[in-house]
């Protein structure tokens, strides 16, 4: 026998769970949760890891001559949890759909239409698995950039090992892979990687080989940046939105483009704001804690204005 007053507490979240699912007009009938593990999601993501960087991020007693063994074993596994995600996040978008149409169907779960989401996951899987390969070279690149454009670097070993800005494009690059298809997914991947380093690079956005984080804390990278190649960033800068746009009923606007363009062989210093659809042209240098909200050409250096210094007697 508890001493607590349960039974109204039950009741008051069952009320607020009804509530919500009304508001939201959720279909009654959808069964057990639906929505992609974060948990099953980061196994799958270290997995990956090794799959990628078998003999730095796999097993610790793998030997050269078994990486293939390991490699086909692991990324069957994988392979076949992370369709296990997919799926579900397919059919969670399907459901939000009829939603948003007012469709109820009896016995959602087992509804013919949910059998084309199976075969669009089984074509999505296979396309990434497909893609691991360019993957990979795009995070040589950018593991090289990390070496060669911080002198505290002393081997490409370490850099992998030992770098959040490196984790990060690690798992953007997954992410970012997989947007298209299941963007739900790809945020909880980008998400995995945001609280694990400090560094929040939205899944959409499009990066350039050879990028390198320095440092990495406080990063934000929004939805609809585009970043050429060899971009060097360091801590705390911001690429985002100038401001949100409303549609005709006063709500924010979404899937609109409104983040900056960053060009090949720039570098971006610690602090710095970049906000609004403008772009920072080729070589371009900007400096720390400046606030950019205009367009720069190539080969622009941008620093902020030198602070003028009064002796008390001049006030």
């Amino acid at each position: 026998m508890t001493q607590w007053k349960i039974q109204p507490v039950v009741e008051g979240l069952q009320q607020a769970r009804h509530d919500w699912r009304e508001q939201q007009h959720r279909i009654k009938e959808f069964g057990g949760r639906e929505l992609p593990s974060k948990e099953a999601l980061k196994s799958i993501l270290d997995d990956l890891c090794g799959i990628l960087f078998p003999m730095r991020l796999g097993p610790a007693d793998l030997r050269q001559e078994t990486e293939d063994y390991y490699i086909s074993y692991t990324l069957d596994h994988v392979l076949t949890a992370l369709f296990s995600q997919v799926k579900l996040t397919l059919k969670y978008e399907k459901k939000r759909e009829f939603n948003r149409k007012n469709v109820n169907i009896a016995e959602p779960l087992e509804h013919p239409i949910y059998d084309q989401q199976d075969t669009l996951a089984k074509i999505i899987v296979q396309d990434f698995a497909n893609t691991l390969a360019d993957i990979r070279r795009l995070l040589d690149a950018d593991v090289s950039a990390a070496y060669h454009g911080d002198p505290a670097a002393h081997s490409v070993d370490e850099v992998l090992l030992c770098y959040p800005g490196i984790f990060a494009i690690i798992y953007h690059r997954i992410a970012h892979q997989l947007y298209a298809s299941v963007p739900l997914l790809s945020r909880v991947i980008s998400e995995l990687a945001h609280s694990a380093t400090g560094i929040d690079i939205h899944p959409g956005a499009k990066i350039g080989a050879g990028f390198f984080i320095d440092h990495g804390t406080g990063v934000v990278i929004g939805e609809t940046c585009v970043i050429g190649e060899r971009v060097r960033i360091y801590q705390a800068v911001t690429l985002g939105a100038k401001r949100f746009e409303l549609d005709e009923q006063g709500a924010l606007k979404k899937d609109y483009t409104r983040h900056p363009t960053v060009e090949d062989d720039v570098v971006i210093y610690a602090g710095a704001t970049i906000l609004g659809r403008i772009v920072i042209g080729q070589g371009s240098s900007i400096g720390g804690n400046v606030w950019l909200t205009h367009s720069v050409p190539a080969g622009s250096q941008i620093y902020q204005s030198p602070i003028e210094k009064h002796n008390k007697s001049d006030a």
